[in-house]
């Protein structure tokens, strides 16, 4: 494929038209139309319908357009700032993160790193589910414990461990009775919680989605929760929680990850970076302070 033609149609595709995307360029109109027919007739496709007013582009030049046109720029930014001596991270950055971390802290993070980057142009999503990112054009994915996956590279920038919590009215029983507990989501078939210590026999009684929800359920005393660490360490260290201990299983992690098919760019590499500023050690006590840092 001639990259070279496959960049005058991204020109065409992104300006909406031979003229407006000669006229962006400083191109001969002529020349666009040229290679654009040339790279529709190496590839066996029609990538663009030449109305008489219109130009549309077809399915397969949307797919082209949306897959090829971010990895063209990507390569345009990476050699403009090596022709310029350095690596200034521009253009924007799209980024999904879960909603427990968003809420917490992606308000704060994000401003920090557009006064520090201002060329960068910063887009937070905020979703759970796994994105496909090259379909969906993010740079980069913030998610917990994620599934393997051989696409994508990254690493941990945090870490941090469930832990039962109650109100310190509420007493815990002797025998193996169910303790009223507040479970996160539409419902909850577990009986049981594994602490370090012990089983805990449980019976759900408030189910609800968010994490600050049923952290401010647990201070009104309505049922004990497990919930993250940093969510609760103030509360315990002030006497408004108590722990009933740490729950088994693995730790929380938190990994930043991005396509390994693509070239990092300076943007992606510069969050990165600031994520590491702003948590260092990558622990729970890191991540609390920096919730509760006004």
């Amino acid at each position: 494929m001639d990259l070279l033609a496959l960049a005058d149609f991204n020109l065409v595709a992104k300006h909406g038209g031979f003229g407006r995307g000669a006229r962006a360029a400083g191109r001969p109109k002529a020349t666009l139309s040229r290679r654009v027919a040339e790279l529709e007739s190496d590839l066996g496709l029609r990538l663009l319908e030449r109305g008489s007013r219109v130009l549309k582009l077809t399915q397969e030049g949307r797919a082209l357009h949306e897959r090829t046109g971010a990895l063209l720029a990507e390569l345009d930014e990476v050699v403009t700032a090596i022709t310029a001596g350095g690596e200034t991270p521009r253009g924007q950055l799209r980024i999904s993160a879960p909603l427990l971390f968003s809420q917490a802290t992606m308000g704060k993070l994000a401003a920090g790193f557009a006064l520090k980057f201002p060329s960068v142009k910063l887009e937070v999503t905020t979703e759970d589910r796994s994105v496909d990112m090259v379909e969906e054009g993010y740079d980069l994915v913030i998610r917990i414990n994620p599934d393997p996956d051989a696409s994508l590279v990254g690493r941990i920038f945090l870490r941090d461990r469930l832990i039962v919590v109650a109100h310190p009215d509420f007493i815990r029983p002797n025998n193996h009775s169910p303790v009223p507990a507040i479970v996160r989501g539409t419902g909850d078939r577990e009986t049981t919680w594994n602490v370090t210590t012990s089983t805990i026999a449980i019976e759900p009684i408030l189910c609800l989605s968010s994490l600050f929800m049923i952290r401010d359920a647990v201070r009104q005393g309505a049922g004990i929760a497990r919930l993250p660490l940093s969510l609760v360490s103030h509360d315990l260290a002030a006497g408004i929680f108590t722990s009933w201990g740490n729950l088994d299983g693995p730790d929380i992690e938190l990994w930043a990850l991005y396509p390994s098919r693509r070239l990092l760019s300076p943007r992606v590499s510069a969050f990165l970076s600031y994520l590491k500023e702003a948590f260092p050690m990558g622990t729970s006590d890191e991540l609390a302070a920096y919730v509760a840092e006004k």
